[in-house]
């Protein structure tokens, strides 16, 4: 493999073939799974890792993720992180040799983290697409934050019903590219800008509330309901069409927000979590990284909980809660009510 330049994208065209071949192994285990009419054995919970639960479906990412990394590393630097293994850095051996571990950052080489498996709850069920989330920040001397990253792809692991996948990428400052690609091949079918639309309708969409976790259900239930009352009472919102909708998937949230399918999204267990102080499974920087990008090179707005900027740190523990908009004319309209109800 030839050296890249340690630019988004010079590293784009490896990053893709990566997805693929992610998105092939992840296939094959769930088509022979549904062939055997034995999904529970891609449903066990094989392990814990320092971010997440690693369930049978996991389990052919991670050897590939391993590949990966050692093939890029001989030659040149690089820092990894996923969430089995936090980060980890690698470089080239001496003279050329099989690649060595390094000590940290600060070696010139670029800092990529990655969720192979964005969704494995869904897929594992052949309910609905998970997502590979790829994370990109150029190389820096310490863990990089969201703020950090200059791009981020989204690689759509279909279910067995499909013959098409998605892929949204982004470089900071530019646009995002809606990318269709064959299954089989790999190859792009597709590809046309995905432009956030204008519309700050507040009725006749979907707008979630994720709440996954059943300790959080009922604080959650109520957010919601005090945010449709006043979507009825001051923006005349029919309520009956302001439709829920539970992917347990972040990033697959975040591209149904970029498609405009989503108008508005919430996911509040961390904000809810600390105020309670007690924690619970939250959504994690790995998870969303690339997509928040994805989403905002699209048009959307994508805040923390209070309004501020979103930013992060790029690891396998900060809990993250996230709201977002399809457009700045939606957060326009609809901030101020979600303020007022979750402060």
């Amino acid at each position: 493999m030839s050296p890249t330049d340690g630019s988004f994208a010079s590293w784009r065209p490896r990053l893709f073939a990566l997805c693929h071949e992610i998105e092939r192994a992840t296939r094959a285990l769930l088509l022979s799974a549904l062939e055997q009419r034995n999904l529970s054995s891609i449903s066990r919970a094989v392990s814990e890792g320092a971010g997440d639960t690693t369930f049978g479906l996991d389990l052919p990412s991670e050897d590939l993720l391993t590949e990966w990394i050692t093939s890029c590393a001989r030659s040149g630097p690089l820092s990894v992180m996923t969430e089995d293994s936090g980060w980890r850095h690698f470089g080239p051996g001496p003279e050329g040799g099989e690649p060595v571990a390094l000590e940290g950052f600060d070696h010139g080489g670029p800092r990529i983290a990655f969720d192979p498996v964005d969704g494995t709850r869904n897929l594992m069920a052949d309910l609905r697409s998970a997502w590979t989330v790829v994370s990109f920040a150029p190389a820096g001397r310490a863990e990089p934050r969201l703020s950090d990253l200059t791009g981020g792809i989204v690689s759509e692991l279909a279910t067995s019903r499909v013959r098409t996948r998605r892929a949204l990428v982004a470089e900071r400052g530019g646009t995002c590219q809606l990318e269709e690609v064959e299954l089989d091949s790999g190859s792009a079918l597709s590809s046309r800008p995905l432009c956030a639309d204008t519309d700050d309708r507040v009725d006749h969409g979907y707008f979630p509330f994720f709440r996954y976790m059943h300790d959080l259900g009922v604080a959650t239930a109520q957010l919601e309901s005090d945010f449709l009352t006043r979507l009825e009472r001051e923006e005349g919102a029919d309520v009956r069409n302001c439709y829920d909708d539970q992917y347990i998937c972040s990033a697959g949230q975040l591209v149904h927000l970029a498609e405009g399918t989503y108008r508005f999204v919430v996911d509040p267990r961390a904000l809810l979590a600390e105020r309670r102080g007690r924690p619970t499974i939250t959504t994690k920087p790995y998870d969303i990284g690339g997509a928040v990008l994805c989403a905002q090179a699209a048009g959307c707005v994508v805040t923390a909980p209070d309004g501020s900027p979103l930013d992060f740190a790029i690891d396998t523990h900060s809990p993250i809660s996230f709201v977002g908009y399809a457009n700045a004319a939606t957060q326009l309209r609809l901030e101020r009510h979600w303020l007022a109800v979750s402060s």
